[in-house]
């Protein structure tokens, strides 16, 4: 087990200098029906933003992106990710070892016989993916984020 520094993994569970774990009584500051959401997103990403489904690995074209940008949260378009911290996995999802601070929030994932830490939008509660303490440095940390979550906006080119 490699050793990692305290700042940004802390008592053994995924921790992060730039996200918080979300609490019972944090509420979505962008709030919608399903019907409205279903109808702005579209049935890929509201799968996956608002009912917690994964894409199938390699499938979304963000998993080979190289352009400069910000990825953005497709329900309520907050800045989630700088493309200067997007790293090749090999997951078969879009990988970051950081996130724009204050951005993501986490929750702790039971599903499939699991434990996991989930990392939501912290504007709209949108599910983006899970974090892994398996990343590069300087944080070690891996966001495995589903590419319907994101919208891609490219660096204005002067």
């Amino acid at each position: 087990s490699r050793l990692r520094p305290s700042r940004w993994i802390s008592r053994g569970s995924t921790s992060g200098a730039n996200f918080r774990e979300m609490q019972s009584t944090d509420r979505p500051k962008v709030e919608m029906s399903d019907e409205d959401w279903f109808d702005k997103l579209g049935e890929d990403a509201f799968l996956i933003l608002r009912s917690h489904s994964t894409e199938q690995p390699g499938s979304h074209p963000y998993n080979f992106n190289k352009k400069s940008g910000i990825y953005h949260c497709r329900g309520c378009d907050t800045p989630l990710f700088r493309s200067s911290e997007k790293y090749n996995s090999g997951s078969g999802w879009p990988s970051f070892y950081d996130n724009i601070p204050g951005a993501i929030v986490t929750k702790t994932d039971r599903s499939y016989g699991m434990v996991r830490t989930e990392i939501l939008c912290a504007n709209c509660h949108g599910h983006l993916g899970h974090v892994f303490p398996d990343g590069p440095e300087p944080t070690h940390l891996r966001h495995c984020v589903n590419g319907a979550a994101l919208k891609f906006i490219a660096e204005k080119e002067s």
